[in-house]
């Protein structure tokens, strides 16, 4: 019997140590939930006046490239300028055969001295008929006189009737070739002059293959660049086909498209005389623009602004795109921050009491600091002196979260 109740009360005595440990043990304090802090740096902020810069991305190109053609049909015989060398003023491009050019010199000569020849003879000719009309009317009227005595002599029947006849006939023709012969000298100008035509018609084209045959040897005009070629020494081209494109480094243009929403200050930056500036961003040493004129054409997306290239290079290519950086007017009462600062594109966040507040701002442009980082340039009323502004982009960022800020950095 004692055996049996041993292992009960060995359980027994268990539960009851159980028990009294459970009781007597430590209680924990209770945890309570703790608000997460996010770690965002701060830039305290000094409105003033910023001169705004703009950001276009554009293409290069001249207004002065032309293509050179062919003048002539003929072969091309010397091709010194390859694509893409530059070329200095009076050298040689290229050249066609004078096997093709001097034929047709020649050609245009023998016409204009042929068109001479006639017009000589023309003026022979008329001094001939002046001649001969003098002689043919002296021979009119002895026809005429002759006529008359054969009228006495039939009258007096000491000859036929036929002779009569006769007399007339020579009379007639005397007449008709007298006639002939004046219509040919009222007529003589109206011939020389067609064949005076004829001359300046062959002196002209004399001088057009002259000047073809002088062309088929293209020399720059100026400094430039050679652009693309599109025959080869050889090649057989027929007349006015495009040989090569050439262009100069003076007059380059930047065309760039600016935004609609800042078109108008453009605009009126040019009428009212201003010279804005620009400057590569890309491209080093940075280039200096100006911009001279505007697109007469805008679409939706904005209008196309021209920047001339104050400082052309041998390495600029027409046709490269790049960015550049545009100063504009002046604004007051700006603030200059970092990108990272900014929320879709018009908020931005103080703290208060450790929290975010949103601030509704307009961006104005963009600047860059000392050290050349771009920098956006924002304005609302709200932005005060001395505020510290959010520089830390969250994510999640909302009005009311609670962060933890470290110490306000002053304003670039």
């Amino acid at each position: 019997m004692r055996k049996r109740l041993t292992p009960a009360v060995i359980v027994l005595v268990g539960i009851v140590i159980f028990i009294i440990l459970r009781v007597t043990r430590d209680q924990p304090e209770p945890v309570g939930s703790q608000e997460r802090a996010w770690r965002v740096a701060t830039e305290t902020i000094s409105p003033d006046a910023f001169q705004p810069r703009l950001t276009l991305y554009g293409q290069l190109e001249s207004p002065r490239r032309f293509t050179v053609v062919a003048p002539l049909a003929g072969r091309i015989a010397a091709l010194p300028a390859n694509d893409g060398a530059s070329v200095k003023q009076g050298e040689l491009l290229i050249a066609l055969d004078d096997a093709d050019i001097q034929p047709r010199i020649a050609q245009a000569r023998a016409e204009l001295a042929d068109a001479k020849a006639q017009l000589e003879s023309e003026k022979l000719a008329n001094d001939a008929d002046q001649q001969a009309l003098r002689m043919e009317q002296r021979l009119e009227e002895n026809a005429r006189k002759a006529l008359e005595r054969m009228q006495q002599l039939v009258e007096r029947q000491m000859v036929p009737a036929v002779e009569l006849d006769n007399a007339q006939d020579v009379l007639d023709r005397a007449a008709l070739t007298v006639a002939n012969r004046k219509r040919s000298l009222t007529v003589h100008p109206s011939r020389l002059a067609a064949q005076q035509a004829r001359v300046e018609r062959a002196e002209a084209a004399l001088d057009s293959t002259l000047r073809d045959a002088e062309r088929s040897r293209f020399v720059a005009p100026f400094d430039g660049v050679v652009g693309s070629v599109q025959v080869a020494v050889g090649d057989q081209v027929g007349a006015n086909a495009s040989l090569l494109d050439f262009y100069p480094l003076d007059g380059m243009e930047l065309r760039a498209l600016v935004p609609q929403i800042h078109s108008q200050d453009f605009i009126n930056a040019l009428n009212e005389g201003q010279q804005l500036e620009a400057r590569s961003l890309d491209v080093q040493p940075p280039l200096e623009l100006t911009l001279t004129r505007i697109a007469g054409q805008a679409d939706a997306s904005g209008i196309e602004a021209l920047f001339r290239v104050e400082n052309p290079r041998v390495d600029l290519r027409l046709g490269n795109l790049m960015a550049i950086s545009v100063a504009r007017p002046s604004r007051d009462d700006s603030v200059a921050l970092p990108y990272s600062a900014l929320y879709g594109n018009n908020t931005v966040y103080t703290l208060n009491d450790g929290r975010l507040q949103a601030i509704a701002v307009e961006q104005v442009g963009e600047t860059r600091d000392a050290s050349g980082q771009r920098r956006v340039l924002v304005r609302s009323s709200q932005l005060q002196s001395g505020m510290p502004i959010v520089i830390t982009h969250l994510p999640n960022a909302i009005s009311g979260l609670k962060v933890d800020s470290t110490e306000p950095e002053p304003a670039q």
